[in-house]
């Protein structure tokens, strides 16, 4: 990394921690997800970058150069060929089941039975084994067969594949572009984990009413899990935050009664888990949350960047939340969809004299710049925050790097497929070193648990 790339990146990578800190920073962020609006600017269908991977880097260094104002990168990877290894039927993708330039789609579904709370409650391992993959994986219908086995084979090595690629394309935009991620690691609340992946809409939506007692005792069997599982993909350094895309918690979803019963506490004890990690937490607040985001102000102070969906009212947001947590947001998908560039000047004059006013502020989409964004819209925005986004000459803030968890932290304990009693007892007498033997086994076992527990996200 040249000197003047080091430099770019730490004046980004500082504006936006500052930003999320609550501290002072020379100007408003420019800080969206991109929601694969860089790829498609730069020339390339939905079903090229969901099975190119060689296609991010392509779109991020045209995007960059193009928009060298843009302070954080954040695109959603969804990468089709893992999921055809393993016949994951959970998305349609495009060119493949949906012609290919349509954005890929979730299919809403039952892929838990009400009577089966008891077995996720009592075991996830066991529950996520035995009855939830051979439910989203087609190579699981007959587990006998050899295509089965090669499948599981073939997906470690796509997943290999795949990490270096994540790898090569942060350390791409850190050291040829001066670009700092905006999240690495995703993770959902637990009770979205219930609902999307599991009980599906019209499951959770009874059990709401009918099983309130066992959607809280899933709830809580699930943070440890959560946790676990993201910090396995979390940035080792702690520079970026952990991405957590909130789906169900809006309002009228769920009455503000059901949200703090059923929602926030296990959400509050996955988000304080993570802080007392060392990390900071950049949340989607999808759907009006506005009669219930003042739950945030319960954590920690400056921790957590709350992304403001088109249909909550920022500026309330900010009167709400302002000086406990950072908010990101302001222009609506058809502000930058449909749009002129004089409307969203106009636009982000307004968000930059209201909402960003007292700092605290990032300016973005509701949570991401749309894919069919206007160029042009997006060129509007930029310029008007370098008018009137400014607060002083530059931002006196330390860029937070620690590599270390704070003193005295350590993970919550989670389940695991085979705990190392059962396999020491398979092995019988050990001869050497136990320890040795036992850290390596529980390592992989970790990760191997971790691995097949994401695909409930």
């Amino acid at each position: 990394m040249s000197d003047s790339v080091k430099a770019l990146y730490e004046e980004r990578l500082k504006r936006y921690q500052a930003a999320i800190a609550l501290a002072p920073t020379d100007r408003i962020p420019i800080a969206p997800g991109s929601n694969y609006f860089a790829e498609v600017y730069s020339g390339f269908n939905h079903q090229e970058y969901m099975y190119d991977a060689s296609k991010w880097i392509e779109a991020d260094r045209k995007f960059i150069e193009d928009f060298p104002e843009t302070d954080v990168l954040r695109t959603t990877r969804v990468w089709g060929p893992i999921q055809d290894i393993l016949g994951f039927n959970t998305y349609k993708l495009p060119g493949r089941d949906l012609p290919p330039n349509v954005q890929f789609q979730f299919i809403e579904g039952e892929r838990m039975k009400p009577e089966e709370y008891d077995i996720l409650i009592r075991n996830p391992a066991e529950f996520i084994f035995e009855y939830y993959l051979p439910r989203v994986f087609d190579v699981l219908k007959d587990r006998t067969s050899a295509r089965s086995y090669v499948a599981f084979l073939k997906a470690g090595m796509a997943q290999m594949y795949w990490n270096n690629m994540l790898k090569a394309r942060a350390e791409f935009l850190q050291n040829e572009m001066g670009m700092p991620m905006a999240t690495m690691g995703l993770v959902l609340s637990p009770f979205d984990a219930l609902a999307d992946g599991l009980r599906g809409l019209r499951g959770i939506m009874i059990d709401v009413h009918r099983r309130p007692e066992k959607i809280q005792e899933a709830c809580e069997a699930l943070v440890p899990e959560l946790v676990n599982s993201v910090l396995g993909a979390a940035d080792p350094l702690r520079r970026y935050p952990i991405f957590m895309p909130l789906h169900r918690g809006c309002y009228p979803f769920l009455s503000p009664k059901q949200f703090e019963e059923l929602y926030w506490p296990p959400l509050k004890k996955v988000v304080q888990m993570l802080i007392d990690a060392g990390y900071t937490v950049r949340a989607y607040l999808e759907g009006n949350w506005g009669p219930n985001w003042h739950h945030w102000r319960e954590l920690p102070k400056g921790k957590v960047l709350l992304d403001i969906d088109g249909p909550g009212d920022i500026v309330k947001a900010k009167e709400d939340l302002g000086g406990y947590q950072c908010i990101a947001g302001g222009l609506t998908d058809s502000d930058l969809t449909v749009g002129t560039p004089e409307h969203v000047r106009e636009k982000v004059k307004f968000l930059c004299e209201t909402v960003g006013k007292d700092g605290g502020y990032i300016i973005s989409g509701g949570c991401n710049i749309p894919y069919d964004t206007k160029p042009e819209n997006y060129r509007a925005m930029i310029d008007a925050i370098m008018e009137y986004g400014r607060y002083g000459d530059k931002t006196e803030y330390e860029v937070q790097i620690n590599p270390n968890p704070p003193e005295g932290w350590q993970p919550p304990k989670g389940h695991v497929l085979t705990p190392w009693e059962v396999k020491k007892e398979e092995i019988g007498e050990i001869m050497g070193d136990e320890d040795l033997i036992k850290a390596a086994w529980e390592m992989f076992e970790r990760m191997a648990f971790n691995w097949t527990f994401g695909w409930i996200l």
